[in-house]
């Protein structure tokens, strides 16, 4: 399926002044178009919008059959025909070409280069003849090595471009002959080739493969496994059926076929490579890949002619990174090939690959008329029929998007998917389009007009048969032959056709969700297809790139979060990627005047709820912290006391917030987090009689559990820090005993971690790093009788160890009550060990009077009483100890050898 637009992606046009009708024409580069008429080229320069200049001209030898250029080494190849005889030269150095009948310097490739010529070689043209032992039918230049690759009947020969030192300053282009590749049962009418990759194209077949510079399973060179004796004689027999049918006037059709990977080899097609380059050659191709083998079988029920079924514009595009070295040095970038595109054309219909990571068929693009020739782009396809130039949207930065980057598809990303359904953009009307070729931003046509008889007016079948009216009809002269014409098509800036994009899918708001999604999605691939390679971009065109590509992403967050589709959750991304806070996200929002109606998409729920737990750092107006809590308590009221603890709703008024607690119904959800959210909120209000009736309606167990459900309401983060709640700190004076249990489950449930609940405590009491609180001291105590899994035992005897004989030594009492004593440790827990008798004498001394020491103490011999205590890491325990021994009762620890 097609959708089709009226945009307007093409801007204005220029002629080309050639000075005869165009037989070949070629662009590439910065700036260079190339136009073959006889045995006479013509360059211009194509500068800005409005300015196609001619800069030289200069001879071939012969006709030109065929022409490509290579931006890398910046050279001319072409195909020429004279006396009947082809003829494959390169041309290097045309720019200082003066005048047509300038001198040139003339060598063969491979030819070494003497150095008494240096100087010429400066100011002329230099043109490479490459003798081939076939006449060539078809070139392709790989547009990243500038390597080129010659299509001659069954076999391919790759000439690899190489820079030839003549002296300290001088160096000169030429190409060693370094590869050729044999490939049987396929004549190459066209072929592609881009860095290793290798596309070669009949008439109704199709062959991709890949030259590596490993040999494969430990072999030289890849070739085609020989047949069988069962597939010798199926083949024979075919060939046989064949002559006997076709000797019965009766035509051949192979089926259809479509192969990937190794099962390529089942095509019948053999591939062999011999290796002609030098030894020290830096690349070299040892192996070669199968990628993919198509065959078309042409539908005569379909096309009036099959003749003219025939496969047309073949093309590798390769898609790029562009970025300065890592290592920040020099002023060359580098090219990092991020995937690579085949495209192929049947008249009617258009194939786009992916072939480098899988290979895979991307899009199929349906042509309303038949097609003459086509050129893929990053952002677009071009066709042109005998009257129309067509654009069409590709998926080629979104196959590279979901490809290269793994936060893709994600709650941090996203991007449409490449099975999208194609569109057509726009198809501008031509008279007699006739070939096609794109650089940059242009887009050259040639056009010329068929002489084509006079319409008939229908008549009636009597007056067809009328002798006079033929008679007079055969009377009237012909048309004479109308002119041509070569234009310069420039396609307008990425950004101003967005723009266009997005006012046009205004139109569909409200009448087609899909459509509204579909556009703003294609002008979302647009903009990502343009920001791919930026390199050559102004630093302000590419702010305003930017700018368009995260207002594109807020367009499709809109799209996903107020209209009812499947995807309502890519809202989330795509409002992350647009850069919008969560305020300004809900001031997008169309608001009514009656709330309580009002309906909310899941893609906004999803995107507030999401964006609430993820503590944004940013507070909510006390007016969208309502407007927030409303849409809840109508959407999601399942939600609504999580989404009151966060942190970006501490601005809500608490009667607001207590107003539709209230009318939640426990009986759905869990009562227990309702009512710990009213007590926060009740504590909030300073209404300490509602808090405390809320508190008592639960058992300590379910109140625990209440906080396991919602961690927010005892721990929150703001900037990077742990904030404890007014809860929390109410709880620390109050009720120590049900925090400790509830900082207890929420580690046992893998809500908080070790060091983030040792944080906890400490902020919570106020004390520093180094400065170990009581409460903190109970939650140790408290994991070692709970026996948490996810707590090294060895960590906690030591942290528990070191705490008792540092406030022993001392003589410091612990700032708030233990809630356990040495009794309770030692019967809850089977990690204490039981105390010896003597102990009981040092206990009664006048010396430890104190409680709280004789405690510390008396925990301490627990610990040291059990085997689980000599697993503790013993260098840092036996610091420790030394640093005490000026206690006295440390000192008879150690004579006793007790510790």
């Amino acid at each position: 399926m097609v959708q089709l637009y009226n945009l307007h992606p093409f801007g204005s046009q220029q002629v080309v002044p050639c000075q005869r009708e165009p037989e070949q024409f070629c662009c590439g580069g910065p700036d260079a178009l190339f136009v073959a008429s006889g045995c006479k080229v013509e360059a211009f320069a194509v500068q800005g919008t409005e300015l196609c200049q001619p800069r030289c001209s200069f001879s071939t030898l012969g006709r030109v059959l065929r022409m490509a250029y290579s931006e890398a080494g910046d050279y001319l190849v072409a195909i020429e025909e004279k006396s009947k005889t082809t003829f494959l030269r390169a041309y290097m150095n045309w720019r200082n070409t003066r005048i047509e009948n300038s001198r040139v310097c003339i060598r063969m490739v491979g030819h070494s280069v003497e150095a008494p010529f240096c100087e010429s070689f400066r100011d002329q043209m230099s043109i490479i003849e490459m003798p081939l032992s076939e006449a060539p039918l078809c070139i392709s230049c790989c547009p990243v090595k500038g390597d080129l690759l010659v299509g001659c009947p069954n076999k391919l020969v790759l000439f690899t471009l190489k820079y030839c030192i003549i002296s300290e300053d001088v160096s000169v282009l030429d190409f060693e002959r370094s590869l050729i590749i044999h490939i049987d049962n396929i004549i190459p009418v066209e072929i592609s080739f881009c860095v290793g990759y290798v596309a070669v194209m009949s008439d109704l077949e199709v062959l991709i493969l890949k030259l590596e510079s490993e040999p494969t399973n430990g072999e030289r060179v890849k070739h085609h496994p020989q047949k069988t004796n069962n597939q010798l004689k199926q083949m024979e027999d075919v060939s046989n059926e064949a002559s006997q049918i076709e000797s019965e006037d009766f035509v051949i059709c192979l089926k259809p076929m479509e192969l990937l990977g190794e099962k390529c080899e089942q095509s019948g097609i053999s591939v062999k490579l011999e290796s002609t380059g030098l030894a020290d050659e830096k690349v070299k191709y040892l192996s070669v890949q199968h990628l993919l083998y198509r065959r078309f079988a042409p539908d005569i029920s379909f096309y009036v002619l099959s003749d003219n079924i025939k496969l047309h514009s073949l093309q590798l595009l390769p898609i790029h990174q562009t970025g300065f070295p890592p290592d920040g040095k020099g002023l060359s970038q580098e090219k990092e090939l991020l995937n690579l595109f085949c495209f192929f054309s049947l008249p009617h219909v258009g194939y786009l690959y992916m072939v480098v990571k899988s290979v895979e068929l991307m899009s199929v693009y349906w042509y309303p008329e038949k097609s003459q020739q086509a050129v893929l782009t990053p952002q677009f396809l071009h066709v042109i029929t005998s009257q129309s130039l067509q654009c069409f949207t590709v998926r080629c930065s979104a196959a590279v998007a979901h490809d290269e980057d793994l936060y893709m598809d994600t709650t941090f990303k996203a991007c449409p998917p490449v099975s999208m359904d194609v569109c057509a953009l726009r198809i501008q009307l031509f008279i007699g389009l006739k070939a096609i070729c794109h650089f940059k931003s242009h887009i050259i046509l040639l056009t010329k007009a068929d002489p084509e008889a006079i319409p008939e007016r229908r008549e009636s079948p009597k007056r067809l048969l009328s002798r006079k009216d033929a008679s007079v009809r055969s009377r009237i002269p012909p048309v004479p032959e109308a002119g041509w014409s070569l234009y310069i098509v420039n396609t307008i800036a990425p950004v101003q056709l967005y723009k266009e994009m997005v006012d046009y899918s205004n139109t569909y708001k409200t009448v087609k969700t899909q459509s509204c999604i579909h556009l703003l999605s294609e002008a979302h691939l647009l903009l990502r297809a343009a920001l791919l390679d930026s390199s050559q971009l102004e630093p302000s065109e590419k702010t305003e790139l930017l700018e368009a590509f995260k207002e594109s992403c807020a367009h499709l967050g809109d799209c996903y979060s107020r209209l009812d589709t499947e995807q309502s959750h890519l809202a989330l991304p795509y409002y992350k990627m647009s850069g919008l806070s969560l305020a300004e996200v809900l001031a997008r929002v169309a608001w009514t005047g009656e709330c309580e109606s009002q309906k909310y998409e899941r893609g906004l729920i999803f995107y507030i709820n999401h964006s609430l737990y993820e503590n944004l750092d940013e507070e909510l107006s006390e007016e969208l912290a309502a407007k927030v809590a409303q849409i809840f308590h109508v959407a999601e009221p399942k939600q609504l006391p999580h989404v009151l603890c966060s942190p970006s709703m501490k601005n809500i008024h608490p009667s607001t917030a207590l107003h539709y607690l209230k009318k939640l119904d426990t009986c759905e959800f869990s009562p227990a987090l309702v009512t710990l959210t009213k007590a926060a909120v009740a504590l909030k209000m300073g209404d300490l009689d509602m808090y405390r009736n809320e508190m008592k309606s639960h058992s300590e167990m379910k109140l625990v559990y209440g906080f396991i459900l919602e961690p927010r309401l005892l721990i929150q983060q703001w900037k990077g820090q742990i904030v404890p709640t007014e809860l929390a700190i109410h709880l620390k004076e109050t009720q120590p005993g049900l925090l400790v249990a509830s900082v207890l489950g929420l580690q046992k449930n893998d809500k908080i971690g070790i060091e983030e609940a040792d944080s906890f405590f400490k902020v919570l009491c106020g004390k520093d790093e180094d400065t170990v609180p009581q409460l903190l001291v109970d939650f140790w105590e408290a994991q070692l009788v709970a026996c948490l899994p996810n707590v090294v035992l060895q960590e906690l005897f030591f942290k528990l160890t070191s705490q008792y004989i540092w406030r022993l030594s001392k003589r410091q009492c612990p700032d708030t009550i233990p809630l356990r004593t040495a009794e309770d440790l030692i019967n809850a827990c089977s990690h204490y060990g039981l105390v010896y008798p003597w102990v009981h004498v040092l206990i009664s001394s006048d010396s430890l009077a104190d409680k709280n020491y004789t405690e510390d103490l008396l925990k301490l011999q627990l610990a040291t009483c059990k085997k689980s205590v000599y697993h503790v890491r013993n260098s840092e325990f036996t610091d420790t100890l030394e640093k005490s021994r000026s206690t006295d009762h440390l000192a008879l620890y150690y004579s006793e050898g007790l510790i």
